[in-house]
């Protein structure tokens, strides 16, 4: 605050935790909600449901005690009576509330056990000469020892101490029909009794179109100046051989599809550019984006540098070891594993192998980034599932190929390719010394988690996107059945038959351990049942407590065919691909969410039989509950998928906001202020082209000492 010493440190305290550090701070801390106390409304008038002021006599006050302590207080007016109720409440309340005194009231009326009532309605003292107020009455958000008069009187000072001047030239305001920013600030916090409550609570005003559209703005702004600073770091080029990805792709059992030509088209123009690639390449379920993924890995390769691919699990990361060792050794490539499960003589030989520059490729999870592990020469960072990464973890990744050191190189490293091996060669170059600047990796982000395109322009606005929007073909869809918890019996007939016809299945249960609240068949029940029940049948069991080596054995020997059934907790919901596997059971398929429905689903279908996946839910169903199997029902498009799931839940629970460090919307919603978003990314460009004063005094007040939250 600008005289912090006039207000208490307690107080200071408090207004922190709303994020409130400085005095422009309160002017965009808008209320949630609005009380009309500009009028009296009779009380023979009021109807239960509405929230109302009235104003009357006390006529009874007593302290009852049915069954709790409560103070029970009757008022009445020219027309009727009405009965207040307060189940916490000070001597002075009794006081104020004693019989014969003139109140007003203003609360939610409901039927009560008298009649009419409010419970712990606002009330005060008046006469007949007490004013009504000029305008509504805002309703902050708030914390624990805050008062709402304190936070209006403090509001109202900044309104009247700041300067409220438009940050945005008049002819954008024009272009977009957007208010003046001075009115509709003023109007929000004081607005007048003629304004429609439902419009300013619905915020479909025009006052707050243009908050709305102010930060959303801000966000592109800062997402524009992100992608502008990356421009001016540096990276290795990496140019386009095309030797090695063309001996990949001529040895592949299957052609690629024009979508991942596409995509891979553009990330190799990207690597070749002296600054840093951040792109995100996004593809539904077996799109085929770890091919795409390989063929960047291998331009990297090509040009002398080291690739590192990160996924979020064991599973995944072993699963795109196996992959890509199959598709590389041949080349003379041999990718290198590394993971938390290793043994300390395994993670040390691993680790040397990637200081030394012997590896070329390292795959693994979160172990990459550990601060002993150190690379050699690295030069394109991938993050599989990047949503489940954090920030730090992300950047702690690309940290890992900054170099910074001045040097007089004997030579310059080149590459010879003689039989589809790679090798170094070395060449003289007797050139005088030469300053190395720090250079950081290229990053490929990879989601197999669709993301809607209101998501993606909003909080994706600072990454180059690249969308695989095709299946391979020959791929058909994954039947997908409702099924009932009283059908069960008729489920384990389904698994029996699949599994005697030479097929496999998969039964995936929600949680590990029996838990007593939410009463959910286990992994570990569901497997011994299974087990008595299908005698003839081998059955194994996964889950993310077992040991990273027992997990390794229980899917090698299932995708060998070993095991018939799968019982197995969430750890398969990504990466797992075993084409004979063409069913799948989702136990208490209520309790997941679509994202993880849609991933699990896309376990099956990966070969040439007809496979459906089962959603065994059980009664009774929310009404959310209920939205998402028929949305996972109706649809096999993760993306369709992907936009009602945003509906559903918002962008903070699709983004993994906690983890990933994104920065929420406070005002915008993106779903239904999708025209203003086109707009703000519009008027983006324009004030950074044209206006570029107007566009960082923007930045000033919407993001001013926020945490920085920009994509790493």
């Amino acid at each position: 605050m600008t005289s912090p010493a006039k207000i208490p440190p307690a107080t200071l305290a408090k207004l922190a935790k709303l994020g409130i550090h400085h005095r422009a701070d309160l002017l965009l801390h808008l209320p949630l909600r609005y009380e009309d106390e500009t009028h009296l409304t009779p009380i023979d008038t009021v109807q239960a449901g509405e929230t109302v002021q009235v104003q009357g006599i006390v006529t009874h006050s007593e302290v009852a005690f049915r069954p709790r302590r409560t103070l029970v207080c009757r008022m009445e007016d020219d027309g009727g009576e009405l009965y207040l109720r307060f189940l916490n409440f000070y001597p002075s309340q009794q006081k104020q509330l004693a019989v014969g005194k003139q109140i007003r009231a203003v609360g939610e009326v409901r039927m009560g056990y008298y009649g009419l009532e409010m419970v712990h309605p606002k009330c005060r003292a008046v006469d007949e000469q007490t004013p009504l107020q000029q305008s509504l009455t805002p309703v902050y958000p708030t914390t624990a020892g805050l008062s709402q008069t304190i936070l209006r009187k403090l509001i109202n000072n900044a309104l009247e101490a700041l300067p409220l001047s438009d940050t945005l030239p008049q002819a954008l305001l024009d272009k977009f029909e957007l208010a003046n920013f001075s009115d509709s600030i003023r109007l929000l916090h004081n607005p007048t009794p003629d304004i429609s409550a439902s419009a300013l609570e619905g915020r479909s005003h025009t006052a707050w179109r243009r908050i709305k559209f102010d930060e959303l703005l801000a966000q592109q702004l800062s997402m524009r100046v992100h992608h502008r600073e990356r421009g001016k770091r540096l990276a290795p080029a990496l140019s386009a051989h095309g030797k090695l990805a063309g001996q990949l792709t001529e040895a592949l059992p299957f052609a690629l599809t024009r979508a991942q030509q596409r995509t891979y088209a553009e990330i190799s123009h990207d690597l070749a550019q002296p600054h840093p690639m951040q792109r995100l390449l996004l593809g539904d379920v077996g799109s085929g984006k770890t091919i795409v993924a390989a063929l960047a890995a291998l331009q990297a390769i090509e040009s002398g540098y080291q690739v590192a691919l990160m996924a979020p699990t064991e599973i995944l990361a072993e699963q795109h070891y196996l992959k890509l060792r199959d598709w590389l050794e041949p080349l003379g490539i041999a990718p290198v594993w590394l993971s938390g499960s290793l043994k300390k003589k395994g993670k040390q030989l691993a680790s040397e192998k990637i200081a030394s520059g012997e590896t070329l490729l390292a795959i693994g999870t979160h172990a990459l980034f550990q601060g002993s592990v150190e690379f050699h020469k690295l030069g394109l960072a991938i993050v599989d599932e990047q949503h489940k990464f954090g920030v730090q973890q992300r950047l702690a990744l690309r940290n890992k190929g900054k170099v910074e050191k001045s040097v007089r190189p004997e030579f310059v490293e080149g590459q010879v390719f003689a039989e589809g091996v790679v090798r170094q060669a070395h060449h003289e170059r007797p050139e005088e010394s030469i300053e190395f600047k720090s250079h950081e990796p290229h990053q490929l982000m990879m989601s197999a988690t669709p993301i809607p395109r209101t998501l993606a322009m909003s909080y994706y606005a600072d990454l180059d996107v690249s969308v695989i929007d095709e299946l391979p073909p020959g791929r058909t869809p994954v039947v997908t059945k409702l099924v009932g918890d009283a059908r069960r019996d008729e489920v384990f007939e389904r698994v029996r038959a699949a599994c005697l016809a030479g097929q496999q299945a998969y039964w995936v249960c929600p949680l590990i351990d029996e838990s007593e609240t939410l009463q959910l068949q286990t992994a570990l029940e569901t497997f011994e049942i299974l087990t008595q029940t299908f005698t003839e049948l081998r059955v194994g069991l996964v889950h993310g407590k077992l040991d990273n080596a027992e997990k390794a054995r229980v899917m090698a020997a299932f995708k060998a065919g070993e095991l018939q059934l799968l019982v197995a907790t969430t750890v398969i919901e990504v990466g797992v691909d075993v084409p004979n596997a063409s069913l799948m059971v989702i136990d208490h398929a209520e309790r997941m969410g679509l994202a993880q429905l849609h991933q699990l689903r896309g376990r099956v279908g990966r070969g040439a039989a007809q496979s459906m996946c089962v959603l065994l839910y059980q009664q009774p169903l929310s009404e959310l509950a209920r939205a998402r199997l028929k949305i996972i029902y109706e649809s096999n498009d993760g993306f369709a998928i992907a936009q009602q799931d945003l509906q559903l839940r918002g962008p903070g629970e699709l983004l993994g906001a906690r983890q990933s460090g994104v920065a929420m919307l406070r005002f915008a919603d993106i779903g239904a202020d999708e025209d203003l978003l086109v707009y703000a990314r519009q008027a983006a460009d324009e004030l950074l082209r044209d206006f570029p004063e107007a566009a960082q005094a923007h930045l000033l007040r919407w993001m001013a000492n926020k945490q920085d939250y920009m994509h790493v």
